[in-house]
């Protein structure tokens, strides 16, 4: 058990990390706390937050996992190296595509919201 509590220490630590030191996840929840606030004052349904909220977690997942490639491989190849850069250039490039499908299913759920508040 003592094991299984130090697990989640140091994932707790690896989050704070992330939210004091990489400003793209900073960027990121700053967006999702934009988006929370737009959905609870367009009263998004269950299946609307569903899909909200998998969203956040998949773009907030990608970004971590995209410094923890890059901290890798800045730690095993510190010289400029063109393998290394089309590793991390790959890594931020699944963060974008992640983030660019979380905007689609943002514009699929408050578009017609926002169209309905307007009418």
């Amino acid at each position: 058990m003592k094991k299984r509590i130090q697990s989640f220490k140091y994932a707790y630590k690896g989050i704070r990390n992330l939210v004091s030191s990489e400003i793209n996840f900073q960027i990121h929840i700053t967006a999702a706390v934009l988006v929370l606030s737009a959905g609870f004052y367009l009263e998004l349904g269950a299946g609307e937050w569903t899909a909200v909220l998998l969203c956040f977690a998949l773009v907030l997942s990608a970004e971590a996992f995209n410094s923890a490639i890059e901290d890798l491989v800045d730690f095993v190849s510190p010289g400029r190296h063109e393998k290394a850069g089309r590793i991390k250039d790959i890594a931020a490039g699944a963060v974008l595509i992640t983030a660019i499908l979380a905007a689609v299913i943002g514009c699929v759920v408050f578009l017609p919201k926002i169209i309905t508040r307007l009418n």
